[in-house]
């Protein structure tokens, strides 16, 4: 996805339609002259609705739909005929969008499943006949209930991908290239911070013909959770991932400080972030010689106090050193129904 066409924030005017005006008919024929009422109720107004689609990754083509309006409902008719329904307005959204309402913030729905929909804003009701009014002290009831009016709402779609593992790490820790060397994602890479500047998602194909999905999200930096950087605008993309791999390349001066800060990063954001099953990997291993690798080992498995609950594992994207381990411990941390518990 390039960066000018993902879009996972929208905020849009929903108008539901108004509800048609009962009929207030009376009934006329050849032989009839002064038949009682027979006017039909008026059709419901249309729903402005938002349905899932598997096939949408993005909420781009909603981005400059400022204002989305569903027809109103037909008039109610002689013979007791009901007006036509006005058509819904139904919104694609992609898997995991949310639905919020604009001034109070409340989430009103989430979209989880293809097809699943969610009534936006209902449609105002359709009118009564007089059919409806008539009794014995008025048996011919020359009036109709009116249509009610349809709403006029400002709502927010939110967009958290669904993908099974959540890459977590400092700008420049190898997140994108790592994706591109497990999966057919094609994420920019470069070597400077903040690369990555959308959300990229791929497909690791596991033994087998097992798959899963990875989601690599802009470079957290200290600070994020308090709006620093790029991270925060991207940090719920992880809150629906069942597992976290945190990504901390080997040449960093302190590696057990720097998963500790993204580790109070994630706390501030969300706490319930570090329930999450995770593994920590060391990236960019084939920059260190085995000695120096040695070292570093010792070094993590003497401060980690989490060694005995989370995974530590040490890879190197260009040589392929420990993918194959990697993906072993990814696949049996998705398929572990319960985290352990940790002891920071």
């Amino acid at each position: 996805m390039s960066d000018s066409n993902f879009v996972d924030y929208v905020k849009i005017c929903c108008r539901s339609g108004k509800g048609g005006k009962g009929s207030a008919h009376l009934h006329r024929s050849k032989l009839t002259a002064k038949g009682g009422p027979d006017g039909g109720d008026g059709g419901r107004g249309g729903h402005v609705i938002v349905r899932g689609n598997k096939q949408f990754w993005t909420l781009i083509h909603l981005k400059y739909r400022k204002h989305i309006i569903a027809e109103p409902g037909i008039g109610g008719g002689s013979q007791r005929m009901t007006g036509a329904e006005g058509k819904d307005e139904i919104l694609e959204v992609p898997l995991g969008t949310i639905i919020k309402d604009a001034e109070s913030g409340e989430i009103e729905g989430e979209i989880t499943e293809d097809g699943e929909e969610i009534i936006v804003v209902p449609g105002g009701k359709g009118g009564l006949g007089n059919d409806h009014f008539k009794s014995s002290t008025n048996q011919t009831p020359r009036f109709a209930q009116p249509g009610e009016d349809g709403r006029d709402e400002w709502k927010i779609l939110e967009l958290k991908l669904l993908a099974d593992v959540g890459l977590v790490g400092f700008p420049n820790a190898g997140k994108s290239t790592l994706l591109s060397v497990v999966s057919a994602a094609k994420p920019e890479i470069a070597n400077y911070p903040f690369t990555t500047l959308v959300p990229n998602l791929g497909i690791i194909q596991y033994r087998d013909y097992k798959s899963f999905v990875m989601a690599d999200i802009p470079g957290i930096i200290e600070g994020a959770s308090e709006g620093k950087g790029l991270g925060i605008r991207f940090l719920r993309h992880i809150e629906r991932n069942s597992t976290l791999l945190f990504l901390v390349p080997a040449d960093t001066n302190d590696v057990i400080k720097e998963y500790k800060i993204l580790l109070n990063e994630l706390d501030k954001y969300n706490p319930e972030l570090l329930h999450k099953k995770r593994i920590l990997a060391i990236s960019k291993c084939d920059m260190m010689d085995a000695e120096l690798l040695a070292e570093l080992k010792k070094e993590i498995n003497k401060r980690f106090k989490e060694k005995k609950t989370v995974p530590v594992i040490y890879f190197s994207s260009q040589t392929g050193q420990g993918l194959t381990e990697l993906k072993d411990e990814l696949w049996k941390q998705l398929n572990t129904k319960e985290s352990s518990g940790f002891d920071y």
